[in-house]
């Protein structure tokens, strides 16, 4: 496991604070251990929360021409036929994974391919399943294709995530489960596949980026 580079800052402000918290602590509240040590343990809690939001766990990659793969850890929430009205302007079959505060945040490209459309849209912050929440949050859309599929995924900031980030620009290649962007605290990822395609998951399955296949081609 270690430490994506997201994490940084934020872990030096949470180590920061929790120094600095301790040390009051020890200095005006040591008399009194029951206050005492619940605001300690409260605090590591924090900060290690921090910590481990921000972990990359090793692992190893699920990979192949045939198979896409889930660009996020998570829970499916959402299998259905919606329009699609930014970059294919059709019929399209979505799938949700919604991302806990608990889960892994880096985001994976499903394919090997080409990355075709990169757009930033600005916008709310509503609970990531909200049904609004795909055309009406902070969002950024990412598309990518190849000889034998286009994808198009998007990353939805929701309620906690304040930051989404991404990697890639219009003509980068990429390969499979390789990083295209980061959601901080909280989030979701749309994945939307040609209508038809067989899905190899279910709702309220939980998933994991870079290894749980989400269809075959």
């Amino acid at each position: 496991m270690y430490i994506h580079r997201e994490g940084y800052i934020h872990i030096l402000i949470a180590t920061i604070l929790w120094i600095g918290v301790s040390w009051l602590n020890y200095h005006f509240l040591y008399s009194i251990p029951v206050l005492y040590w619940l605001i300690q343990i409260v605090f590591f809690l924090l900060w290690f929360w921090v910590l481990w939001f921000f972990r990359i766990p090793i692992r190893k990659f699920t990979e192949g021409e045939n198979v896409i793969v889930a660009p996020a850890d998570g829970k499916v929430v959402v299998i259905e036929e919606t329009e699609e009205g930014e970059y294919f302007k059709d019929k399209r079959l979505q799938v949700s994974i919604f991302m806990s505060p608990l889960n892994v945040h880096v985001n994976r490209s499903p394919i090997t391919g080409k990355v075709d459309y990169v757009k930033y849209h600005p916008g709310k912050y509503l609970v990531a399943w909200h049904p609004k929440s795909s055309t009406e949050n902070e969002r950024t859309t990412v598309v990518v294709s190849n000889n034998h599929v286009t994808l198009l995924m998007r990353q939805i900031a929701g309620a906690m995530a304040r930051r989404i980030k991404y990697y890639v620009k219009d003509g980068d290649a990429i390969r499979q489960n390789a990083e295209f962007g980061f959601i901080r605290f909280g989030s979701r990822v749309d994945v939307f596949f040609p209508v038809g395609t067989k899905i190899d998951v279910k709702i309220g399955e939980a998933v994991k980026g870079g290894q749980t296949v989400l269809a075959r081609i």
